[in-house]
């Protein structure tokens, strides 16, 4: 209670003090020391580095997540090989081989010890870059793979060297000519693209390019003596099947992300202006629009690498995905788990990057609520 007196006014007694205390304002001048007990519950490190520090951290963090599901998709990878029916020493003797023969070989194998520890043996030899020995050709799987992974690279860099420039021009060209003739076309062929699988466009194109008018190579088979020209004619057919198999759901992407822009109010008053349709797309609504954009070509750039395993088996392209397709087939399981764990970390990581990206571009993302 608050007792007032006849010339002092207010006077605040004991059982008020605490609680005026926490209200009064400090009016000395001095601030007031920060109380240990609220900086220890929501003042720790990280959150003082995030609000210092937006961007780094969140790079931190994505890094971190992707780090952790890489982790996660190694244990699914060999869990799941390992659950397979059958057995690689059966497969690889025949039906015919005596027990003492097949014990023999997954001894010599390592199949005798608990997968926990040829996981652990595995991932570690994985992090240094060291898959271990094929079980079909006895070779180094490392040294095979440094050489189907550069042919599946260069494939998917030509493919999305065509592909990505090409979806965006036309993304803005199908907004320029929304709803009419130019925009109908696009789509269509777009959305034919989208709904034929890419083995049957890979079977078209051979068919029409390499039997009947024979402009074209098949098998694309490529070696290291090959000359550049030599090779790019080589990969004539892929690379133009994973373009039509990728270019239109780019285009369709490019097309959504502009015209969900165009509808902002600067838009509205450059047009007021007298500016050019394409001069407010290329200058005014592309740029705003580039964070989806990049998210979906990241994506369609993974699987370009990941997604190549059907194109490289219909052309007989030596690459990753023919590699594990014939490792499949002998249940030559360190060549599948190097393979899929490959494809994993490209594809998590191309993912992290246009997070990554996306986040540079549009800096309301640095500051989530």
């Amino acid at each position: 209670m608050m007792e007032s007196g006849p010339i002092t006014g207010p006077v605040v007694t004991d059982a008020t003090a605490g609680e005026t205390a926490l209200r009064s304002p400090d009016l000395s001048g001095v601030p007031a020391k920060p109380n240990p007990a609220a900086d220890e519950v929501g003042g720790t490190f990280w959150r003082r580095f995030a609000f210092r520090r937006p961007l780094a951290a969140l790079i931190l963090q994505r890094l971190g997540l992707s780090v952790g599901l890489l982790f996660a998709v190694s244990l699914m990878i060999f869990g799941g090989i390992e659950a397979l029916p059958g057995d690689f020493a059966t497969t690889y003797l025949g039906q015919s081989a005596t027990p003492q023969a097949v014990e023999n070989i997954r001894k010599d194998l390592g199949l005798d010890r608990p997968w926990s520890e040829r996981y652990l043996s595995w991932l570690g030899g994985a992090v240094q870059g060291d898959f271990g020995t094929s079980w079909a050709s006895r070779n180094s799987v490392s040294e095979q793979i440094g050489n189907r992974l550069g042919n599946s690279l260069f494939l998917a860099f030509f493919a999305a060297l065509i592909s990505v420039p090409l979806a965006v021009g036309l993304g803005m060209l199908a907004v320029q000519f929304r709803n009419r003739l130019p925009d109908k076309i696009i789509n269509v062929i777009s959305l034919a693209a989208i709904s034929l699988p890419e083995f049957f466009i890979g079977y078209l194109l051979i068919m029409f390019f390499a039997v009947k008018w024979g402009v074209a190579t098949f098998p694309a088979t490529v070696y290291d003596s090959m000359g550049f020209t030599e090779r790019l004619s080589a990969i004539a057919l892929p690379v133009a099947t994973l373009v039509l198999v990728v270019l239109a759901h780019m285009m369709r992407m490019t097309r959504a992300a502009i015209l969900n822009v165009m509808s902002s109010a600067y838009v509205e008053t450059a047009e007021l202006k007298g500016l050019g349709t394409f001069r407010i797309i290329a200058r005014h609504a592309a740029p705003n629009a580039v964070a989806p954009v990049i998210n979906v070509i990241a994506l369609n750039l993974a699987y370009l690498v990941v997604g190549v395993v059907v194109v490289e088996v219909v052309f007989v392209y030596p690459g990753m995905g023919q590699y594990m397709v014939d490792a499949v087939t002998v249940r030559d399981m360190p060549v599948v788990q190097a393979c899929g764990l490959i494809f994993a970390a490209f594809y998590i990581f191309l993912n992290m990057a246009a997070d990554i990206l996306a986040i540079l571009a549009n800096p309301r993302l640095r500051h989530p609520r």
